[in-house]
Parts: structure tokens; C-alpha cells; sequence
């Protein structure tokens, strides 16, 4: 597990240190660094990937494009060197400085400048490893059919490679969930479903989304189909099925969120960006629920998100816990920074709120989800 991570000079981060958690929680205004927090981890991925992380740093590839090096470097920075680095659980510091060159403000990457790598090979770290999966806010909506990829799904246990933007969950999900049969863990089954088969379990969360759903994936020649169809209260036969395209977006924007999570092995990394993207405020608290429970199981979970559905379903999960109910997380598990862009600097600033008990947080900055307080003062007269 990364325990703390480190960005300087890099697009909004003039000097950012995070420590982490298993839940790690970045809300906060628009354009104020939070997904550059997330891009420095994808960088480092890919770039790993691809063999070039011990010769510099491409800006550009699968998992993320930054552009040209006046673009990764913060306008504000006093030198011309980017510094990642993180810290893992067992103590190691892995520490990279990229340098750029001189005139080299045309080029998309950056010469190695050091580097303090704490042991090998760098695949046991789950940030390099199979055991990671990264979901965009750019992921697909619905489609008529799914992509093909064996070797990124059956052998690198990816659903997606292009910008997370999960194209490939339809046929991790029929590979995992009807060829495999997997079994989930039973930490993390849907409340009154006691089967731990994948499917039934994806279909179940997906049900608190859109009511009595079930998810059907279907490999139709060399290209997978995504099906819908639902159940009556007392019906022993489900609906016709129906096209992803012919139902709401939510499920599909939800698909592979609940998938990642019901399929990572315990000292995983996900990185989600908006989990909350299409979804009515019940099934944002549902899809809470199941990260936090995801985390409290041993999964890395980073999130980036602009829902106070989202935050509260967390809170709730940490007071869920604190009154020995079976499902939830403990506080100690959870780290929720609000981030803002400095008006006189431009540079990103950043709170570490403390959950402080009882599902309460220890302070509330302006801006942080305060609209509906804001909003209601004024439609009562206050």
C-alpha cells in the first residue's frame, strides 16, 4: 500500500505531500488539482509500462495525455525539475526527479534526473502491478457492442487501456464472471443476496441503482453485448433483455466501478474519478457503501469526487463501523483532503479534513459542499 505521496512542480503542485490511507477522498473546486494528483500515479504506471521510467518521463500514453513540457511543469515553479515520489507500507521511498533539457519546451518528455529506488523488481508494487485498475470520468457510455482484448483482460486483469476508459469491462466481466464462475469476497456481497457468484453479485449492487436489474454479458462473435433485464416482485421469469443503449446511463457508468471492486484481491490500487457520474443520489450512497467496504477489506482506493452524496455515504460507512455493525470503515482508514487553487499564487492549496467520530467531520471550509446550506438559508428567509 502507497502511505504517502509526493508532487513538485507539477501543473498546479508546487510543493503537494499526501499521506495515505486505504479510502483516500480529493473533493474540492474545479481546476484545483485534483486530478493532477492522480496523473502524477498514471504517469509513473505508464511509463513504467512501457520500459522508459528509468530514462525519463513521457508525458503521453495509454493511460494519460499532459501535453508538452511547458504544459507538466508548474508556472510557478522555481526550477525545471518534476519530483514524484512515494512512500509503500513497508517503510521504501521510491523517489524519481525528471529534468527537462535545455530548449526543450517542443519535446513531450523529461531526461531523468535521479532516482532513489528502494527494492525490485517494481512489479510487486501495486501501482505497477495487475493488481490496479484505473476508471476515468471519460469512460464509455452505453454501446452497441464491447471490444475483444484477451491478453489485457485474461492475462493483464485490465478493463481498460485507453485513458480509463473501461472499454474492456464487458469482457472482464463475462471472462470473470460466466467462464471463471468467480467467487467475490463475502465482505463485500450485496445485503440479502447470499450468493457470492460475480454476476449475481454485479447485478445485485447494479439493482440499487435501477431496481431488479440484471446484467447479462454476451460474446457475439469477436466482440462482446451488453444486456439488461429485470425482475417483477413475485415474477419466477425475468423481462426481455435489453440493449445497454436502451436503458439509463447509470448502470453502464456504474458497471465497471462495481466490477473493479468486486474483483480486486486484497492490496489493490484503484484510482476512480467520479464514481457519481449519471447516478440518482441513492445509488451514489449505495456505490459509497461498497468502496468503503472495498477499502476496509484491504483494497487501496483513491477517489476523486464532487458529490456530497459520495462524502456523506462514506461518513456513514465510518459510523456504521464505530457502532459495531458489520458493514463499514474505520475512520483510521479513511483520508479526505479538500483541495483550492490560491488566488494571489495559482498554486494548489490543500485541507486535511479529520473524521472525527460519529460519522462528524472536524471542520467544514467554504466551498466544501456547503451550496445546499448556502441554498436553503436563502429559500427560508435566514
Amino acid at each position: 500500500m502507497i502511505t504517502s505521496i509526493q508532487i513538485e512542480n507539477f501543473k498546479i503542485h508546487k510543493s503537494t505531500s499526501l499521506q495515505l490511507s486505504l479510502l483516500n477522498v480529493l473533493t474540492g473546486m474545479n481546476s484545483s488539482g485534483k486530478s493532477s494528483v492522480i496523473q502524477a500515479l498514471l504517469l509513473l504506471r505508464q511509463n513504467y509500462l512501457k520500459g522508459d521510467l528509468f530514462d525519463g518521463l513521457q508525458l503521453n500514453g495509454d493511460l494519460c495525455n499532459i501535453g508538452l513540457i511547458d504544459d507538466a511543469i508548474c508556472q510557478y515553479s522555481d526550477n525545471d525539475n518534476i519530483h514524484f515520489a512515494f512512500t509503500e507500507s513497508n517503510g521504501v521511498l521510491y523517489d524519481w526527479v525528471f529534468q527537462r533539457e535545455n530548449n526543450s519546451s517542443n519535446k513531450d518528455m523529461f531526461s531523468l534526473g535521479g532516482q532513489s529506488l528502494g527494492e525490485f523488481p517494481l512489479d510487486n508494487i501495486s501501482l505497477f502491478s495487475k493488481n490496479f485498475q484505473y476508471i476515468s470520468a471519460s469512460r464509455w457510455e452505453p454501446k452497441e457492442s464491447y471490444p475483444l482484448n484477451t491478453n489485457a483482460v485474461e492475462l493483464k486483469n485490465q478493463i481498460s487501456l485507453e485513458r480509463g476508459m473501461c472499454e474492456l469491462v464487458v469482457h472482464y466481466l463475462y471472462h470473470y464472471g460466466k467462464e471463471k464462475q468467480l467467487q467475490i469476497n463475502p465482505e463485500l456481497k450485496y445485503p440479502g443476496v447470499d450468493s457470492l457468484d460475480l454476476l449475481d453479485q454485479v447485478s445485485a449492487w447494479e439493482s440499487a441503482i435501477s431496481t431488479g436489474v440484471n446484467v447479462v454479458p454476451q460474446m457475439v462473435g469477436k466482440a462482446f453485448v451488453l444486456k439488461y433485464s429485470y425482475n417483477r416482485n413475485g415474477d419466477f421469469v425475468s423481462s426481455n433483455e435489453y440493449n445497454a443503449t436502451n436503458v439509463g446511463f447509470g448502470l453502464s457508468y456504474a458497471l465497471p466501478i462495481i466490477v473493479a471492486l468486486l474483483t480486486a484481491k486484497k492490496g489493490s490500487l484503484l484510482l476512480i474519478e467520479n464514481p457519481e457520474i449519471h447516478l440518482h443520489p441513492q445509488g451514489q450512497a449505495e456505490l459509497a457503501r461498497l468502496i468503503a467496504l472495498a477499502s476496509q477489506s484491504g483494497i487501496q482506493i483513491m477517489v476523486e469526487t464532487h458529490s456530497d452524496h459520495i462524502i456523506n455515504g462514506i461518513l456513514v460507512a465510518t459510523k456504521m463501523f464505530e457502532n459495531q455493525e458489520k458493514r463499514g470503515i474505520d475512520k483510521e482508514h479513511v483520508k479526505l483532503y479538500y483541495f483550492q487553487k490560491d488566488e494571489n499564487t495559482q498554486i494548489a492549496t490543500y485541507e486535511n479534513i479529520r473524521i472525527v467520530g460519529d460519522g462528524k467531520i472536524d471542520l467544514q471550509p467554504d466551498g466544501f459542499f456547503t451550496q445546499t446550506e448556502k441554498d436553503l438559508k436563502y429559500l427560508l428567509g435566514f
